[in-house]
């Protein structure tokens, strides 16, 4: 599988030992970011388990659409063989094979690339996406203390609530924006850059949010995270 290539993204490759688990880890990352190029390299040439050192030469190739490729593994194997194929490239600089846990990581990975974020960005979003506690909120004072912050209370329309594709629509918003967001459900807060913490809040449909914005364009991100759950985040 893969996603419309874009000359001005980031690529990913997913490399496991399965086939089918490689292919359902680029589905779902191709889900959260259309433009970026997501390639499954999964399973032997005859179909087991394992992994092939020519199909992940190949899909580094075709993943490449002009600003590099981040690579995610799911076992010490797999690592091995993607680091054969980066070392024999021409140009192994434009490959970085990331140790990161393998869903979350392609997720905040295919993110990041859709926000347009560089090779080295990316690749630290994958890493990023390590086991810690999802809804956490920016180190930084919360953006609700801040006086001239922008909030509104904002009703989740579509039935899931911040399921995983609003969760990246949200998060792709606000990327392209210069404001610091935050995303407020109950007691707990989240990061509006971070898809991971923003599905972590457990947000559903029917509930409202609280969303708090402050920088440059703190207005514009409330005004369009408004409009995304006026129109049930497209679901």
């Amino acid at each position: 599988m893969t996603a419309a290539s874009d000359p001005g993204r980031v690529g990913l490759v997913i490399v496991s030992h399965s086939d089918m688990l490689a292919n359902g880890v680029a589905e779902l990352a191709a889900q959260m970011a259309p433009d970026v190029s997501v390639l499954p390299v999964g399973g032997t040439e005859e179909g087991g388990l394992g992994t092939d050192y020519g199909s992940v030469v190949e899909a580094l190739a075709d993943a490449d659409t002009g600003n590099g490729v981040v690579v995610l593994y799911d076992l010490g194997s797999a690592k091995m063989t993607a680091e054969m194929a980066v070392e024999s490239a021409d140009d192994p600089s434009r490959y970085a094979v990331v140790d990161a846990p393998l869903v979350e990581g392609a997720v905040a990975a295919a993110v990041a690339a859709q926000g347009g974020a560089s090779l080295p960005d990316v690749a630290a979003a994958a890493e990023g996406a390590s086991g810690e506690t999802p809804a956490a909120a920016p180190s930084r004072p919360a953006l609700h203390l801040v006086p001239d912050a922008v909030s509104a209370e904002i009703l989740l329309t579509n039935e899931v609530g911040l399921h995983a594709r609003p969760a990246a629509l949200l998060a792709r918003t606000v990327a392209e924006l210069d404001a610091d967001v935050v995303v407020r459900y109950g007691d707990e807060e989240a990061n509006a850059a971070s898809v991971l913490a923003l599905m972590g809040l457990s947000a559903p449909g029917g509930k409202s949010i609280t969303v708090v914005a402050t920088g440059k364009d703190a207005g514009e991100a409330v005004r369009r995270i408004e409009e995304l759950a006026e129109r049930g985040f497209d679901d």
